[in-house]
């Protein structure tokens, strides 16, 4: 191959990655973002904590969210490969800058809840936890665990698959409903897509609830732990 011909595939690549949106990363500045954000507080809250609205429009927690995961969700919304009627509007008023500045701002807010990494095997008992960590292998689900992709104690792995510990259960459950009812495809090789199809109504309330609650419920464990200790 020329390094005529080189030159002109890598233009043509980054042509089209261009077009796309996703060619050039824009460097952030929160400062910006928190000027261009006022829109998101009615939703999001000043604080960036969201709302749960369970049976109705559950708005995300974003602080703290990685600030390329937020900034493809706005992509994708203004582009159409994500669907969000609400959101379109403010999405579509925010230049690329802007949206990196979007997320550079709630990227920082406050950092998202830490929990422990370390393994700990699932409760055979708890049907939520043994769906997070073991997934349901039967032969009508074949559904992977949750912590495969999202991580131990579901808290994000870079920014493809985002925390879910401490997310609002109505958000999580409008998500899942989103993907198994073809509203939304924009994860990675449609992954969300297949596991979305085969949760049942029950599956996809008991996952939301549990890691909703799941800061709260380690923060409890670890004192009653240290009491116990104190004793």
């Amino acid at each position: 191959m020329t390094s005529k011909r080189i030159a002109s595939g890598l233009c043509l690549l980054l042509g089209t990655g261009l077009a796309a949106g996703q060619a050039v990363a824009l460097d952030g500045d929160a400062a910006r973002g928190e000027a261009a954000a006022g829109t998101c507080v009615a939703c999001h809250q000043a604080d960036g904590s969201g709302m749960n609205v369970p049976g109705g429009e559950s708005w995300p927690r974003l602080a703290g969210l990685p600030a390329e995961y937020i900034a493809k969700q706005l992509h994708d919304i203004k582009e159409g490969s994500r669907e969000a009627p609400t959101m379109m509007p403010f999405a579509n008023m925010l230049d690329d800058q802007q949206i990196a500045d979007v997320a550079a701002y709630y990227a920082q807010l406050a950092p998202w809840p830490e929990l422990p990494t370390a393994y700990r095997a699932a409760d055979p008992v708890n049907e939520a936890e043994w769906l997070a960590k073991r997934g349901d292998w039967a032969e009508d689900k074949m559904i992977p665990a949750c912590s495969q992709c999202h991580g131990p104690n579901g808290q994000g792995v870079g920014a493809t698959f985002p925390p879910l510990a401490g997310q609002h259960a109505g958000y999580i459950v409008n998500q899942l409903e989103a993907w198994r009812d073809g509203k939304r495809h924009n994860d990675p090789n449609q992954l969300m897509v297949g596991i979305a199809e085969r949760l049942d109504q029950d599956q996809i309330q008991l996952i939301a609830d549990y890691y909703a609650t799941l800061p709260e419920r380690i923060a409890e464990q670890s004192t009653a732990s240290q009491e116990e200790d104190g004793q």
